[in-house]
C-alpha cells in the first residue's frame, strides 16, 4: 500500500539567489516565493526577542538552503542568523503572505521601527531614490523618456514597482501590468522579486504584441 505525501510536503525548492527570494512547491498543488526578508523577519517562535519585531533587513539574502530530515528546512542568512523552518510553517507563511506582511508593517511603525537602515545605523529608513527609464509608448504614457523617483517603504523588488506606477496614475494601471514589460534593473534582465535599490536604474520596454 503506497502511502501519499501529506499535503504540505514540499515537491520542490528554488533559492533565487539574485532576486533574494525563495521559491518552494508543495504537494497541493500551491506554489509560494517567499521574499528572504519575509523569511528572516518572520523566524520560528523563541529565535527571537518577543519584545519587537525584527527590524532592518530589507536587503537580507538566504546562503544556504538544507533539508533537516522530512519535516523541515534550514535556512541559513547572510546576517549571521540560521533558523529551522517546518514544512507546516512555511506553508502558512505561504499561504497568509499578504496578512503576515501588513501585520508586520504595522508592527513596525507601531515601534519606530524601519525595514531599512540609514547610513548611521539608526532605525530611520534612508531614502531610496531610483532612475526610470520608459521606451516606446510608455515614454507617450508618462510625458518623458527618464524620471528620478523616490520609492515608497512598500517597493522593494521589480513586482511591488509595477503595482506602484500602475497606481500613480489613472489608466497606467494595464500599462504596467508584469506581462506586458520587460524590466532590466541596472540592465540586467530582471525577475518579478529582483531587489531594486537606492540608485537602480530600472528600464520599462513594452513587449512585442
Amino acid at each position: 500500500m503506497t502511502v501519499s505525501a501529506p499535503p504540505v510536503a514540499p515537491t520542490g525548492i528554488r533559492l533565487h539567489s539574485k532576486s533574494r527570494v525563495l521559491e518552494i512547491a508543495f504537494a497541493d498543488d500551491t506554489r509560494f516565493l517567499y521574499p528572504c526578508e519575509y523569511l528572516r523577519v518572520h523566524a520560528p517562535p523563541d529565535a527571537e526577542p518577543a519584545d519587537s519585531p525584527v527590524h532592518g533587513k530589507l536587503r537580507v539574502g538566504i546562503t544556504s538552503v538544507e533539508r533537516q530530515g522530512s519535516a523541515a528546512l534550514l535556512l541559513a542568512f547572510d546576517d549571521g542568523y540560521s533558523g529551522s523552518y517546518s514544512w507546516e510553517t512555511l506553508h502558512a507563511l505561504g499561504m497568509h503572505y499578504e496578512l503576515n506582511w501588513a501585520v508586520y508593517l504595522q508592527a513596525l511603525q507601531a515601534h519606530g521601527l524601519s525595514r531599512g537602515v540609514s547610513a548611521t545605523g539608526g532605525g530611520v529608513r534612508e531614502t531610496v531614490t531610483i532612475r526610470l527609464l520608459y521606451f516606446l509608448q510608455l515614454a507617450t504614457l508618462a510625458g518623458r523618456d527618464e524620471e528620478e523617483v523616490a520609492l515608497p517603504e512598500t517597493v522593494t523588488h521589480v513586482e511591488s514597482l509595477l503595482a506602484w506606477l500602475g497606481n500613480r496614475r489613472p489608466g497606467w494601471q494595464a500599462a504596467f501590468a508584469p506581462d506586458q514589460l520587460q524590466v532590466t534593473v541596472n540592465r540586467q534582465l530582471a525577475e518579478r522579486y529582483t531587489p531594486v535599490e537606492h540608485g537602480d536604474e530600472v528600464a520599462l520596454v513594452p513587449r512585442a504584441r
